[in-house]
């Protein structure tokens, strides 16, 4: 089976440096990938290069639709790219403010990217905006309300439900439990492996935390200095990593 979205010597550099350099990755379908390394190690950069929200310096990039359409998306025209964001990807930033609206409600956040692709039937989109909190544990209640009444644990919880009405299959997450307290990440790191699951959604997750790429990833990549130096089966990787770079981040997590 083909690949959902398959990297080949991909490459982002700044200034002629940094970035990411020569990565091949590829993504099936219902599968979660998670990006891990510190600060500075690339990975952010390579988010934004596979989800086509940066130019790409070198390498190739190709995208299987629903429809069974391989797409070589380094030279996909504007018009398909961003319809192609807006029905089969969907990507979650790392502080909610930044993927909400934040002059409108809730409920309207939910329903803009349905209108985007043409609902135009207000009732029918107040359903399913009230439908998708419920999935993501917010009160429906709160419809009306603007994020800006919501706590950054909540917040989240709206921009995830933002970005998957409208059924994509694959979505892009910028470290989405940073900087919340660990009980509110718990709760929205179960969220997100109950909606992968039930949903059968491919993703491709940035994260520092080995923590959670356990809870979350099939498979695992770790970065350093822009490049990939481990990859595999999450549990095979974190059980028995095998490059110097990764038995520091692991052994950095594990009780002393």
């Amino acid at each position: 089976m083909k690949p959902l979205l398959k990297a080949t010597r991909l490459t982002k550099r700044y200034d002629g440096r940094g970035g990411c350099v020569d990565v091949d990755l590829d993504v099936h379908a219902g599968e979660v990938l998670c990006i891990v390394g510190e600060s500075g190690s690339g990975k952010s950069t390579l988010l934004n290069a596979l989800a086509l929200r940066s130019d790409i310096d070198g390498g190739a990039l190709a995208y299987t639709t629903r429809e069974a359409e391989t797409l070589d998306l380094l030279t996909l025209a504007e018009p398909r790219r961003r319809l192609l964001s807006r029905t089969e990807w969907g990507f979650v930033h790392q502080n909610a403010r930044d993927g909400l609206r934040r002059n409108v409600s809730a409920g309207a956040n939910i329903g803009e990217p349905l209108m985007a692709i043409g609902a135009r039937h207000y009732g029918r989109l107040r359903e399913t905006a009230a439908d998708w909190m419920n999935r993501v544990e917010l009160d429906a209640a709160r419809i009306d309300e603007l994020p800006s009444a919501f706590s950054g644990g909540m917040q989240q919880r709206l921009q995830i439900a933002r970005n998957l009405v409208t059924g994509p299959r694959l979505v892009f997450m910028d470290e989405p439990t940073a900087g919340l307290d660990v009980s509110v990440q718990a709760r929205l790191l179960d969220l997100l492996r109950t909606l992968t699951n039930r949903l059968h959604l491919a993703a491709v997750i940035v994260t520092h935390d080995i923590g959670v790429a356990r809870l979350l990833a099939h498979r695992l990549m770790v970065m350093k200095d822009g490049r990939v130096v481990e990859s595999g089966l999450t549990d095979q990787v974190l059980d028995d990593p095998q490059h110097p770079y990764t038995q520091t981040l692991v052994a950095s997590v594990l009780p002393v």
